[in-house]
């Protein structure tokens, strides 16, 4: 059996990109072994109390969290294909105050910066990062993708502003493997 937490997982409620309710989730890590969950749904927590009680349930720890949309420049800036780009960016709930900054920053995400998705932007980061840790998150993150263009002292640059935004030891640099060629050749970048 696993011991360790799995921190990055979607529900139903990733339309397209996760299948299981909560529940479903909880068992099978709960029958894998599991020492804790996240649900890290995109840009939305609307599963986080039933994933919160199923979690309990059957004795693991829950991770609440989030896989946000970062607006290219700032959520309030809305031109037509210039601001339909963003990067997904993995935040979890260190303690309550991570989980009302979370809450704070989704909710600004879907009432100020929607365009095309509900966005956040790094100054939303700068107010309301406490309690919270954040990984790098797929393939779609600003750092994955600027190694992706070739850009590493750009990739290198955001990694550390996120450093120092969350704290040494509350950024993760978040590697995938699911046999993709793109992320065969970035993980070793990472």
């Amino acid at each position: 059996p696993f011991h360790r937490p799995e921190l990055h997982a979607h529900t139903k409620m990733s339309g397209l990109d996760g299948l299981a309710d909560a529940k479903e989730l909880v068992n099978t890590a709960a029958g894998m072994g599991l020492s804790g969950l996240a649900i890290t749904d995109h840009g939305a927590m609307y599963g986080v109390i039933d994933f919160y009680r199923a979690a309990q349930e059957r004795g693991i720890k829950p991770v609440i969290g989030c896989e946000v949309y970062v607006a290219a420049r700032t959520r309030h800036d809305k031109v037509y294909a210039l601001d339909s780009e963003r990067s997904h960016l993995v935040l979890l709930c260190e303690n309550n105050t991570g989980y009302q900054n979370l809450i704070a920053m989704v909710s600004e995400a879907w009432t100020e910066g929607f365009y095309t998705k509900p966005r956040i932007d790094h100054e939303l980061l700068e107010q309301h990062h406490e309690g919270i840790i954040a990984l790098s998150a797929c393939l779609a993150g600003e750092i994955p993708r600027a190694l992706s263009r070739g850009d590493y002292d750009g990739a290198k640059e955001t990694a550390l502003w996120y450093d120092q935004l969350f704290g040494r030891g509350n950024y993760f640099l978040e590697l995938q493997d699911h046999g993709l060629r793109e992320q065969k050749q970035i993980n070793p970048l990472m």
